[in-house]
């Protein structure tokens, strides 16, 4: 049976964020690999959610739905982080910490953990230090285990920049240990550079 990967939305998500990812879970890392894992939407309640590019998801679970089992939990990008539904997702957050549940979060996502502390004790990278700074105040005291890179995982906490989608793919696919890490680096490979470099 395969493991479910929890990936939370709110309305005015950046779809492409979590395009990668999903893709590679429900399908697998490439065409000839199995899938060990199925994506499964969460979002505030069960009513659909759109996204930044207009796509309408009905999502899986609600916030009091989500279940226990499950291999990872996932946050998406968006523009309503410090929105008060957003306030919903600490509790998520810090039960799969606890739980030792691999978190990831990208964008302003990212933001949103440090706003919440939960990056004070990991190496992490977001949408820049100033940003997580901003966000972050008297709740984010781990300046110095911020790194310029598209994403970082340690601690079992996965972060990305905005603009590092496939990298926060990537590495939450080796988290996920998803499928070998041949099969992941190739398939990051061919998604960032296509079948001709110019």
């Amino acid at each position: 049976m395969k493991q479910e990967v929890l990936l939370v939305v709110l309305d005015e998500y950046a779809d492409w964020e979590a395009a990668f990812l999903a893709a590679s879970l429900n399908a697998g890392v490439t065409p000839e690999s199995g899938s060990k894992y199925v994506p499964k939407v969460v979002a505030p309640s069960l009513e659909p959610v759109r996204s930044i590019g207009g796509f309408r998801t009905v999502p899986d679970y609600g916030f009091e739905t989500v279940p226990d089992d499950y291999a990872a939990l996932v946050l998406i990008g968006g523009m309503r982080w410090r929105s008060d539904a957003a306030a919903g997702v600490v509790p998520l957050v810090r039960r799969a910490v606890e739980r030792g549940k691999i978190v990831g979060a990208i964008c302003n996502a990212a933001s949103f953990l440090a706003a919440h502390g939960f990056l004070n004790v990991v190496r992490h990278t977001g949408n820049t230090l100033e940003q997580l700074k901003l966000w972050g105040g008297s709740a984010y005291t781990n300046e110095t285990g911020y790194e310029q890179r598209q994403a970082v995982a340690d601690g079992g906490i996965v972060t990305a920049n905005g603009t590092g989608y496939l990298e926060f793919t990537r590495e939450l696919l080796f988290a996920l240990e998803a499928d070998s890490p041949e099969r992941i680096r190739a398939s990051y490979e061919f998604n960032k550079n296509g079948l001709y470099s110019v």
